[in-house]
């Protein structure tokens, strides 16, 4: 009505308002006898349907015509006619032929409209056109009028690469094949209805799909040829969900001739559509697709055809596998294009997606997979990113620690986000951060210019698992976890987010210190799930020494010797205790600065450079415990079994006299103490030294780290790396160059 009133004239009104009136009587007269009977046929359901297409063809049309249009309207059940075959209804071509010639031909007007979908069966009942029955009726009436060209009207503009409320940087695509039309719409892309092409086939008549609210967007046009797209071999991506997975196997099937056709033909018995089908060579299995719907009766109906088999055990009963989902990529260039089978497995792979059946034509045009249904999102935004966003990859993060290092780490991450998108194509996403009281879980990017006010006023509480769970849900392609922490109860959870493909960065020593069995845990899950795992951190802040040690090793040098300073606090402290300052005022000093563990004993009873050698002594495959590194202790008994900072502190000042006696002894010695790191003969030990001055520790200032690798081939003149080992800002330049490492993976 509001049509009407809106578009039509009042005086024109009358006649429109009865005919809607009408035709409304009419549909409320058929549902209430629908209602009282409770019983509904075929005619019924397809006279109900019609309604929609009759008035709105109608109302346009007289609308059309009192604005002066030279238009004529047709009735489609009087020219499209539908019949069976093989229990399937079907167009009848020679029939509708024959009545569009003798219908449409005469009409001299400059428009005809008529309403699509609907057609009359051969009981000269009402029927329709099924699924893109308008698309249908237009394409149908394009062959038989030999027209140019077909344009079809839609909502969107055109064919996107990818479902575009899944994908977000999907876009419509220029030109399609009829080819590539044709297997994208069967794998769901829902533009276009898969038969309204095969007229439009017949008589080369190209497709524009164009968009009724944008009609000047591009659109797709779908003709005979494509244009050629270098950088697009693949021209879209398309799935279908609610898809089972019916496996059946047995030895008996094996060199059997006559299986596969009793297998189909039981199937097609009961109209059981089946969407792929995959077979290994050795015949020992066939493995389909069909929609959920159909995967019992489709279990049942082939173990009934085998039940003699299955008695006997040569074969084994139907397995089904549900809540699965069908991807197709598709092309017309893939077949002359090597490696886009190998781009597409290792994109899922890299994004722990798990591929469980495979389908490809001898045209290549299309590859099929079938994957969980869970990681549909996850998989279109991996593979759209991998064929068709030649601009940037998007890294989600999910950031645990946001103190000294962690603050500047979400500092260098927003002062370098337009260099890394300009310079290294990545896009790096906040989604989740996380201090020891609060925390945000966002399902978009966290905007980091003023992230530590979001965080101070976020009603979460913190809680470990809640954001384990929160990151795992996400189901995010290219997710990596940063651990900014020394808390073990967030390392507990490393395995977890490997496990579920999610990459793990971390300045935090306790997981690769922890039991040599937790230790060879994590690396295995890094390597069987394409989960990034890095820790260069753990030893040097920014310093590439673990990765300087792999290199050696991989490269098939032998580590005879490392001698090291691997903690940038202690060497701070022990350059800066003189006569002048006392040891409690440099280590205070130094907590301040923040050069320390938040418990600074940590640092001072020598378990942090403990944990640092064992990592590189497990890094060069020794077998090795935190128990095995000998640790020479230089702090007296009261500081050892200090139960606080504040009381560890109060010790170190108290017990003066003690440190200045180590102190006058190097002294004497003509030596300067250094915190001292080794492995050698497969033994780890730290302790402080007095080194003279001959040694190359001698002149390492400040807060710097050093370590010397003695190999086989640096044997005269040891590698050395050298460098800052102490502070926030540059722990945190370490994490991220470990992150941009994970992204690049």
């Amino acid at each position: 009505m509001e049509v009407i009133h809106g578009l039509s004239k009042i005086e024109n009104q009358s006649p429109l308002l009865s005919f809607l009136k009408q035709q409304l009587n009419e549909l409320e007269t058929i549902l209430e006898a629908v209602s009282t009977i409770d019983e509904i046929t075929k005619k019924t359901i397809s006279t109900v349907l019609s309604f929609g297409e009759i008035l709105s063809s109608k109302l346009i049309y007289e609308i059309l015509k009192e604005r002066g249009n030279d238009i004529s309207y047709v009735d489609s059940r009087k020219i499209i006619f539908t019949k069976y075959h093989n229990d399937n209804e079907i167009v009848d071509e020679e029939k509708t032929g024959i009545a569009v010639s003798n219908n449409l031909d005469l009409i001299e007007t400059k428009i005809i409209l008529m309403p699509g979908f609907i057609a009359t069966d051969c009981n000269s009942e009402i029927s329709n056109l099924g699924r893109g029955g308008s698309d249908y009726t237009a394409s149908i009436i394009a062959n038989y009028t030999n027209s140019k060209v077909l344009e079809i009207w839609t909502d969107v503009s055109g064919v996107f690469s990818a479902n575009p409320k899944i994908v977000k940087n999907s876009r419509p695509i220029e030109s399609l094949s009829y080819k590539e039309a044709m297997e994208l719409s069967f794998f769901g892309a829902k533009v276009l209805y898969f038969p309204s092409l095969q007229p439009l086939i017949e008589k080369n008549i190209p497709a524009y799909i164009k968009n009724t609210f944008d009609p000047n967007a591009i659109g797709t046009c779908i003709s005979n040829s494509t244009k050629s797209e270098k950088e697009n071999t693949v021209k879209g991506i398309s799935h279908i969900e609610n898809i089972s997975l019916i496996n059946f196997e047995g030895s008996g099937m094996v060199g059997v001739p006559g299986f596969s056709k009793r297998f189909f033909e039981a199937l097609s018995q009961k109209g059981v559509n089946v969407i792929m089908i995959t077979q290994a060579s050795s015949e020992f299995s066939i493995c389909i697709a069909v929609n959920e719907s159909d995967a019992n009766t489709a279990k049942n109906l082939i173990d009934k055809e085998f039940e003699y088999e299955i008695s006997q055990n040569k074969i084994n009963e139907c397995q089904i596998e549900n809540s699965l989902s069908n991807i197709a990529i598709v092309g017309d260039n893939m077949k002359s294009k090597k490696g886009v089978s190998g781009k597409l497995f290792s994109t899922l792979g890299n994004n722990n997606i798990n591929i469980r059946a495979i389908a490809q034509g001898a045209s290549e045009r299309n590859i099929s997979i079938i994957i969980d249904e869970k990681d549909n999102i996850k998989a279109l935004n991996s593979l759209h990113e991998a064929f068709f966003e030649n601009n940037c990859k998007n890294v989600h993060l999910f950031i645990t620690g946001v103190g000294n290092v962690g603050s500047n780490l979400i500092k260098q991450i927003f002062d370098q986000k337009k260099s890394l998108e300009e310079n290294l194509r990545l896009k790096l996403k906040v989604m989740g951060l996380s201090n020891s009281k609060k925390m945000i879980l966002s399902d978009t990017e966290i905007d980091l210019n003023d992230w530590k006010s979001k965080l101070d006023s976020s009603d979460l509480s913190s809680n470990n698992d809640q954001f384990l769970n929160f990151s795992i849900n996400q189901n995010l392609r290219n997710s990596i976890f940063i651990d900014n922490t020394a808390n073990a109860d967030v390392a507990i959870n490393y395995n977890n987010f490997l496990k579920n493909g999610i990459g793990v960065v971390t300045c935090n020593k306790i997981a690769c210190s922890d039991n040599l069995e937790k230790y060879l845990e994590l690396k295995s899950l890094s390597r069987n799930h394409n989960s990034p795992f890095l820790y260069e951190t753990n030893v040097g802040a920014a310093l590439p020494i673990i990765n300087t040690l792999n290199n050696l090793i991989n490269s098939g040098d032998r580590i005879t010797k490392i001698e090291a300073i691997l903690s940038g606090t202690l060497n701070f402290i022990f350059n800066n205790f003189n006569k002048e300052n006392s040891f409690y005022e440099v280590v205070n000093k130094a907590v301040d600065l923040g050069y320390t563990e938040p418990d600074p004993k940590i640092d001072l009873c020598g378990i942090d450079v403990s944990r640092k050698i064992l990592i590189l002594a497990r890094e060069s495959g020794k077998k090795m415990e935190f128990s095995d590194v000998q640790n020479e202790m230089f702090l007296p008994k009261e500081s050892i079994e200090s139960n606080s900072k504040e009381e560890f502190l109060k010790s170190l000042k108290d017990n003066n006299d003690h440190f200045n006696q180590i102190l006058n002894k190097a002294i004497e010695k003509r030596s300067r103490l250094k915190y001292v790191a080794c492995l050698e003969n497969g033994e780890a030990s730290v302790g402080l030294k007095a080194v003279k001055e001959d040694h190359p520790f001698y002149n390492i200032e400040g807060s710097d780290n050093i370590t010397v690798f003695h190999t086989d081939r640096y044997k005269d003149s040891p590698l050395v790396v050298k460098g800052a080992g102490a502070g926030g800002e540059f722990t945190a330049s370490g994490v991220f160059a470990d992150i941009i490492k994970a992204s690049e993976k």
